[in-house]
């Protein structure tokens, strides 16, 4: 038996689990998502992240056919039915089939569908030792145009700069405002610490406010670190003591040289060590259990 898929209320074999050539999230990337990580059998944040989700649904004006809490069950079951206990879970709903024009309304019922599987998405030496990034010439999308805080299945503007990160031989890369802010990186929030403080540009920079970002300023608040939000330039990132990546898949990753500048020691700094243990610690207590 392989991994099994929920697709629209059911859970099905992966070689099964298929959808309309006609569904609006494949042909125009209408849909929303959400990535979240259990921790032995605790599904991290799972109530953030399900709320997160109805709310982009909400704005686009996409109906999930399910509620909140059914959802959540939906969820549990599916993690259950892979006997997975440390997982990466997809939730995925589309506008549905329809039409081959724009039009939502042509599209009369929603798909949905929830993965899990594994998930590594940077090696261990990366937490170790820290990671290299760039910036890339591809800006984060004019939040005026697409609200980042909608988290759509439109990923061209990250998945370009990816591309760029990549040719440039490294794994993530900066990307920054049209008018040339520091914003986020292709799937993760930044981080830097300076003189002691935790910063971290505000949302109105172009950047999805994070369940990981919220839970990291949380404890570094715990840790009595002063957390601030504020435009930051590349100068601000370059001068910086430690700098760190945040995202639901990378946790909390270090980041030790930006376009050729090493940051602070060129190793992961202290506030960033103490707030990787932390996280950790918090991702075995808070969540649901299954």
């Amino acid at each position: 038996m392989g991994l099994k898929i929920y697709l629209n209320g059911k859970l099905v074999e992966a070689s099964e689990a298929k959808i309309s050539v006609f569904d609006h999230g494949l042909l125009y990337g209408d849909g929303v998502f959400e990535g979240i990580r259990s921790y032995g059998s605790l599904v991290f944040k799972l109530k953030e992240h399900v709320d997160r989700l109805y709310e982009s649904a909400h704005t686009i004006l996409l109906k999930i056919p399910l509620s909140k809490q059914a959802m959540t069950q939906a969820v549990v079951s599916t993690l259950k039915a892979n006997k997975l206990t440390d997982a990466y879970i997809r939730l995925v709903v589309t506008r549905g089939p329809g039409d081959l024009g724009l039009d939502p309304r042509k599209c009369e019922k929603a798909t949905l569908f929830i993965i899990t599987d594994k998930i590594v998405l940077y090696p261990d030496r990366v937490y170790k030792d820290g990671m290299e990034i760039v910036t890339v010439p591809t800006p984060r999308n004019l939040p005026e145009a697409l609200n980042p805080q909608i988290k759509s299945l439109n990923y061209l503007n990250n998945i370009l700069a990816k591309i760029e990160a990549t040719n440039a031989g490294v794994q993530e890369a900066l990307m920054l405002s049209a008018h040339g802010y520091v914003a986020e990186c292709t799937g993760d929030n930044i981080f830097i610490v300076k003189d002691g403080a935790l910063l971290t540009p505000p949302p109105y920079a172009g950047l999805l406010r994070g369940i990981t970002r919220g839970c990291v300023m949380d404890l570094a608040r715990k840790a009595r670190v002063a957390v601030r939000e504020e435009m930051m330039t590349r100068h601000d990132l370059y001068n910086a003591e430690e700098c760190f990546l945040t995202g639901t898949a990378a946790e909390i990753a270090p980041i030790v040289k930006i376009d050729g500048r090493v940051i602070g020691a060129g190793k992961p700094g202290k506030v960033t060590l103490k707030l990787m243990r932390n996280f950790r610690a918090l991702t075995k207590v808070d969540g649901v259990k299954y």
